[in-house]
């Protein structure tokens, strides 16, 4: 299996982790790639990538100019802490981590989702680049929302909205891409330690955004000063990485450095090997408890707040109990690292006075979304492939969509675009 695991062990920035992705692709890809990037249609951006030491060790950094200027970084340090990087309009400044590009800010770019929506509809990308760059500035805007109560199209970037980092966004998202990893593993987080300066005061690494994006994954802070993780990576990181922990056995077949700016005691550097690993499964946490004494409309209530907390699948089975009562054997499949947040929420949505756990192994097909041009208009298509059998599935929602709109069934639908 095709594993990519990332160490992060001195956190995660949009700049540095596309660093690493980019070591892992050949030469003529390399260039293929930065040549893309010039041309993706992000305005005034323009992305080189240089040779950069750390610790003796050889890695890249991101070269990123807007307009012909590298924006000048506010990153000032002092004694008890560094400037906040939040990214909001909240904040009176946007202040770059250590690790964010080290680009020289000229200007401010204050853009709302509505603009960055505009910006990546535009964008060069395959459509799936596409969903995965909207995905990670949604996850970033919502943590903002509930950081700062304010309701998400209210959200006005200003690091994060910049164009420098729309590519580093879409250049990890592209990456990723080109790498198609069956599976990408990472270590815990370093999010490093000390304070933040924000507008409202001082506030503790990591900062809310991030903190708040970083929930259900393993973090850790340490003796290094400084905000290690920012809102983009954390949020990228959120958005590839299928599970946590140590370099799981792999025959690695390539390594790539990604180099920040600043200069530590320990490399500033994301290191990405990738290689094969055994078609082991994964490990997943199964929860189950036994149900009674609760209506059809609750249950169904419960299975769909906790599906959309991050459960893999929420079922039931029919079944008899004691004194031959009928009920509901209710389970909740999750990865192990939300298997505590599953548990308060079956506890608050169910009137279980139990739960059972089973942790078991789960063998899956890769799966990926292909959006498909149609006489009846775009459809997106789940592909699902590995063990040597591939599937494809048209995308319910679409297909619904096309039906209504033309009064027509779903089953016409589906021999319309097949023929």
């Amino acid at each position: 299996m095709k594993t990519l695991y990332l160490d992060l062990g001195m956190g995660a920035a949009g700049d540095m982790l596309s660093a690493a992705l980019y070591e892992l692709i050949d030469d003529k890809a390399k260039a293929e790639f930065i040549e893309k990037m010039n041309n993706l249609g992000i305005p005034g951006v323009s992305v080189h990538a240089h040779p950069s030491t750390k610790c003796g060790v050889v890695g890249t950094h991101f070269h990123v100019t807007v307009n012909g200027e590298e924006e000048e970084s506010h990153d000032h340090h002092h004694e008890h802490g560094e400037e906040c990087t939040c990214g909001c309009h909240e904040h009176s400044h946007e202040h770059e981590h250590e690790h964010d590009h080290g680009h020289e800010h000229h200007h401010h770019s204050h853009s709302g989702m509505d603009d960055i929506r505009g910006i990546v509809s535009g964008l060069k990308v395959p459509p799936m680049v596409r969903l995965n760059i909207l995905a990670i500035y949604e996850t970033i805007a919502e943590a903002e929302s509930k950081v700062h109560g304010v309701p998400v199209d209210h959200i006005h970037f200003h690091e994060v909205g910049s164009m420098d980092a729309v590519a580093d966004i879409a250049a990890v998202c592209l990456l990723m891409n080109m790498i198609d990893a069956d599976k990408v593993v990472a270590s815990p987080i370093h999010v490093g330690s000390g304070q933040v300066h924000c507008a409202h005061g001082i506030l503790p690494v990591p900062a809310p955004a991030t903190a708040l994006i970083l929930q259900g994954m393993p973090i850790y802070g340490g003796s290094i000063k400084g905000e290690l993780c920012t809102p983009t990576g954390a949020a990228l990181i959120k958005n590839f990485v299928d599970e946590f922990g140590p370099m799981p056995a792999m025959t690695i077949s390539g390594i790539g450095y990604g180099m920040g700016k600043k200069d530590f005691e320990a490399a500033n550097c994301v290191r990405a090997c990738l290689g094969e690993t055994s078609k082991g499964g994964a490990k997943i946490t199964e929860l189950t408890c036994n149900l009674d004494d609760m209506t059809p409309e609750k249950v169904g209530f419960a299975m769909d707040t906790i599906l959309a907390a991050g459960a893999l699948d929420v079922y039931t089975i029919p079944i008899n109990m004691k004194k031959n009562r009928p009920g509901l054997l209710f389970c909740v499949m999750c990865k192990e690292q939300d298997k505590e947040k599953m548990v308060d929420l079956i506890f608050k949505h169910t009137t279980t006075l139990g739960i059972r756990e089973n942790v078991s192994n789960r063998y899956t097909l890769t799966r990926r979304v292909e959006t498909r041009s149609t006489s009846l208009g775009p459809v997106r298509v789940k592909v699902s492939s590995g063990y040597g059998v591939e599937r494809a599935k048209y995308e319910y929602d679409d297909l619904a969509a096309i039906a209504k709109k033309n009064n027509i069934s779903i089953d016409d639908v589906v021999k319309l675009i097949d023929d």
